[in-house]
């Protein structure tokens, strides 16, 4: 075997490999999936992989032959990684929303339940009215308060107890917190998708895929000119479109700013030691 068919034997191996180790990375990102990354610092395996395929991108030495399946691939994968990093941002601000709303929850219940317990004027009517806000359980509950005669009675005692909880509990937000910090972690896994991989995508050109010559005599009008348009349109129908797009929704606003101002976080990674990507872990 000549020198140049090893090569381009080892060539189409590792094309082979960076295909794997692409479709490993979105199997680990897509929340349909069973096993999925959780956090990025703590997943060498992840960022091992992320480093495999950044690295055959940067360094693949004629990257107008650059193979179009991988590029394709890697292209597909950070548009999914984008699409996810756009629905968990959203996530993100209907948690925020839902944690102030609480708060404000929070604070009115504060307000009802010293009302009820000082009995003041009008003390049934605003309770009425708070129930538009409150849950049933709560409004039953501060009920019980208004109606003790005494501030000793077991019922008292509960009552306030089971109000005053869920007030802290409004104000703690713990299920929304730890909601946020897990699609945070994810964010930052795809976040790195975004900044490895695309930037090096960038340097390659669009590949276009190989295309059968279309014969003249297929085409029944004798100008040439609309055997060429013809030609055309079949050569723009099946090579890859470039999306900018992409580029600007990375660049702009859903990875760099979502997490410097929504997440408020920053990514310190340590590059992997092998670009090959490691075994994946039983």
């Amino acid at each position: 075997m000549s020198k140049s068919g090893i090569v381009n034997v080892r060539m189409v191996i590792t094309e082979e490999k960076m295909l794997s180790n692409i479709d490993k990375v979105q199997k680990l990102i897509n929340p349909k999936s069973k096993k999925q990354i959780v956090q990025l610092d703590d997943d060498t395996y992840f960022k091992d992989l992320i480093e495999s395929i950044k690295t055959y991108l940067v360094e693949y030495p004629k990257k107008k032959n650059f193979p179009a399946s991988v590029y394709k691939a890697a292209y597909g994968l950070v548009e999914f990684a984008t699409n996810l990093f756009e629905e968990n941002t959203k996530q993100i601000e209907e948690l925020i929303r839902q944690r102030e709303a609480n708060i404000s929850l929070a604070g009115d219940l504060k307000q009802i339940l010293e009302v009820v317990m000082n009995k003041e004027d009008g003390w049934k009517q605003e309770l009425k009215e708070a129930s538009n806000n409150l849950p049933e359980d709560i409004i039953e509950t501060l009920e019980v308060i208004g109606k003790s005669r005494s501030t000793n009675s077991q019922n008292y005692q509960d009552a306030i107890k089971l109000v005053n909880a869920r007030i802290v509990n409004l104000e703690s937000n713990l299920h929304i917190e730890i909601d946020m910090e897990r699609i945070e972690d994810r964010s930052k896994a795809l976040s790195y998708i975004g900044i490895e991989i695309a930037d090096a995508l960038k340097l390659i050109p669009t590949p276009q895929e190989e295309v059968a010559p279309i014969k003249e005599e297929v085409v029944e009008s004798p100008v040439t000119n609309e055997v060429v348009e013809e030609n055309n349109a079949y050569m723009e129908e099946t090579r890859f479109e470039v999306k900018p797009s992409l580029w600007e929704r990375i660049k702009e606003s859903k990875i760099a700013r979502a997490l410097r101002y929504v997440f408020k976080v920053r990514i310190v990674l340590d590059a992997p030691a092998l670009p090959e990507g490691r075994k994946e872990e039983n």
